[in-house]
Order: C-alpha cells, then sequence, then structure tokens
C-alpha cells in the first residue's frame, strides 16, 4: 500500500467520524422556525378567545410539539441510541398514564362517597 493511499484513507476515516457529529445550520433554522410558529399557534389561542377543553388541549399539544422538538434536534436525542430515548422519554410518558389513571379512580371515588353518604359533608 503506498502512502499516498494510506494517508487517502486516514483522511476519509477521519472525515467520516466527524460527519456524523456535525448537522447541518439548515436543519436548526427549520427548527427554529417550527418553534416559532407553534409558538405563534399557541399564543393565537388565547388571541381568539378559545375556551374550555379545547383551548387547554390546544395549549398542552404546542407545548409538547415544541418540548419534542426541542429534545430531539437541540439536545441530539433524536441520534441516540434507542435504549437511551426510551430511558428518557419513557418515564415521563408512564407518569402522564399513571395521572390519568389517578384521574379516572378519583371520578370514582367521589361517586361512590356521594352516592354513600349523601351529598352534605
Amino acid at each position: 500500500m503506498s502512502e499516498t493511499t494510506a494517508h487517502g484513507q486516514s483522511q476519509s476515516v477521519h472525515v467520516q467520524a466527524h460527519s456524523g457529529q456535525q448537522h447541518p445550520i439548515r436543519l436548526y433554522l427549520f427548527v427554529w422556525g417550527l418553534l416559532f410558529v407553534l409558538s405563534a399557534f399557541s399564543y393565537m389561542v388565547d388571541y381568539l378567545g378559545i375556551q374550555g377543553y379545547i383551548r387547554w388541549f390546544l395549549i398542552l399539544v404546542f407545548m409538547m410539539l415544541k418540548a419534542g422538538l426541542i429534545v430531539a434536534v437541540f439536545m441530539h436525542m433524536a441520534w441516540e441510541r434507542l435504549a437511551l430515548v426510551y430511558a428518557i422519554l419513557l418515564p415521563p410518558v408512564l407518569v402522564l398514564v399513571f395521572v390519568a389513571l389517578m384521574v379516572s379512580e378519583s371520578q370514582y371515588t367521589i361517586f361512590t362517597r356521594l352516592a354513600f353518604f349523601g351529598a352534605t359533608p
């Protein structure tokens, strides 16, 4: 193997090792634009005067989308191993599931207490 071939191969390995760590600036600008648009939508919910459960649903959806974009791109979770992603993202999802179960259980508990003891405390 000649010296120039070995040097060329070492340069290509060096470039390949660093190319996985660099992301194009266009990606960051695109995500920044999406965050701006999602924030504008979130503010429009208040500006348009949307009320009730749909208001809170929209605000939470926009918040989760923005948080997901930030975690995926700016914290580089989109390029991590799947096991690490599960270790970081799965516990909050499970907490939300358990909170939903507790809310449904609380409705059942208050219903049975009112049925058994009556409406007065």
